[in-house]
């Protein structure tokens, strides 16, 4: 079925191997030295832009203090590491900052760093280039990292000269995001209400994750310390949010459109990271393994339609693992906006059930280099919890592109 629908909407991509399948379920669980897992993954709380706990605070003094509080939880020796690979999008100078950063933590400056902007998917990209390096045998022992504070630094305006603009696609390319949310809604014929009703499935799943007694988050976050203050609870979450109150908020990005601020992923700062290594090595170490990552996928559509991506890059990753949708436990389907996620979630054909259980970005923020690594660290958690076994992760990405990874869990309760 996947096969099919890609065939109809992206039929080019067939061309390039998309249907070939290797692997399965079976052979994925398998245990090998060779294998590049995932030792640690945490994420700090995050915080509204502008108005909450982080907007004050800058992008290298969030990395100084993710890097500190993941040093003294995990007592690794710093000098061990082997690269650093930093996602993130806007910040001005982002090597020079997270070097800086990251020594100023303690870790050596032997020890190199590099970043990467792939804007919504940033994170996962950086966990790509240290598990590519590692499989490649360039290094043996790496961390990823997301980060990005939308306070300090929004989302800049693309401009381009006029001889590309000129260009259909070019000119989508660069257009707001809000702007392809009311696109996909228009074209895929997304109501507003069906909009509402995905965004309180958001809410209401973040409100009850969050609550104190259910603990749900803190097993996914990292206490880190700020200007004397510890952050320890995203206070993005809204609870008490309805149907109606969604219904009462007027559209953000156009007149008379669909989109509003409580269906829509919400602008926010925060950071996660993971450290990857061998399984042999881990194993050498005595390193706990709480994951393995095994593969990904990037895709490219039509920037207008830049929120349908997932729909393309979702069946790229199953056929290259031989998976079927049915054997994936966990899905973190990122939640850019309610009308992309609600048309990428009826096309697919996902069980709710499985997708973002805990809510996604429409109620807990989307720090747009953040997320990716974001959701690796809240899908292996919930695997965790569940004693299931397979996370598949999925984003739609700025001007038009998607993508999605597989991991393993390997972390029993």
């Amino acid at each position: 079925m996947f096969a099919r629908l890609v065939a109809r909407r992206f039929p080019h991509r067939l061309s390039r191997g998309f249907a070939t399948q290797v692997g399965g379920r079976s052979e994925l669980l398998v245990k090998r030295p060779d294998d590049v897992v995932i030792t640690f993954a945490k994420r700090t709380a995050m915080g509204r832009a502008r108005k909450g706990q982080l907007k004050d605070v800058p992008v290298d003094e969030l990395l100084h203090a993710l890097f500190r509080a993941t040093l003294e939880k995990t007592k690794l020796n710093p000098a061990l590491l082997e690269d650093i690979c930093v996602g993130t999008c806007h910040p001005p100078s982002p090597l020079y900052i997270s070097r800086a950063a990251a020594i100023a933590a303690g870790i050596p400056v032997e020890v190199p760093i590099s970043t990467v902007n792939r804007l919504c998917s940033s994170g996962l990209q950086s966990i790509v280039n240290i598990s590519n390096s590692i499989r490649t045998q360039q290094i043996h022992f790496g961390m990823a990292v997301g980060v990005e504070s939308m306070s300090l630094n929004p989302r800049p305006t693309p401009e381009v000269v006029p001889a590309i603009a000129e260009n259909a696609q070019a000119h989508d390319c660069v257009q707001p995001m809000g702007w392809t949310s009311e696109m996909v809604a228009q074209a895929y014929n997304i109501p507003r209400q069906k909009q509402d009703e995905y965004a309180l499935i958001s809410h209401t799943r973040a409100a009850k994750a969050s609550a104190v007694e259910a603990g749900i988050f803190s097993e996914e976050i990292i206490p880190v310390e700020v200007r004397g203050s510890v952050i320890s609870v995203d206070d993005t979450v809204r609870p008490g949010v309805t149907l109606e109150s969604l219904a009462k908020l007027k559209p953000a990005f156009m007149e008379n459109g669909a989109s509003t601020a409580g269906n829509s992923s919400g602008v926010g700062d925060g950071a996660a990271l993971c450290i990857l290594t061998t399984r042999s090595r881990a194993e050498l170490e005595g390193w706990d393994i709480v994951g393995k990552y095994i593969t990904s996928a990037f895709v490219g559509v039509e920037p207008r339609y830049m929120g349908i991506s997932p729909v393309a890059a979702i069946p790229k990753v199953l056929a290259k693992t031989g998976l079927q949708k049915d054997d994936v436990d966990v899905w973190e389907i990122n939640e850019a906006f309610a009308s992309q996620f609600a048309y990428c979630v009826e096309q697919l054909q996902v069980p709710i059930e499985k997708i973002n259980p805990n809510g996604g970005s429409i109620a807990l923020t989307h720090p747009l280099g953040m997320t990716g690594t974001r959701q690796v660290v809240t899908g292996l958690a919930e695997l965790k919890r569940r004693g299931a076994e397979i996370l598949c992760t999925s984003m739609c990405i700025g001007s038009g592109m998607g993508g999605a990874a597989i991991f393993v869990n390997e972390a029993r309760s």
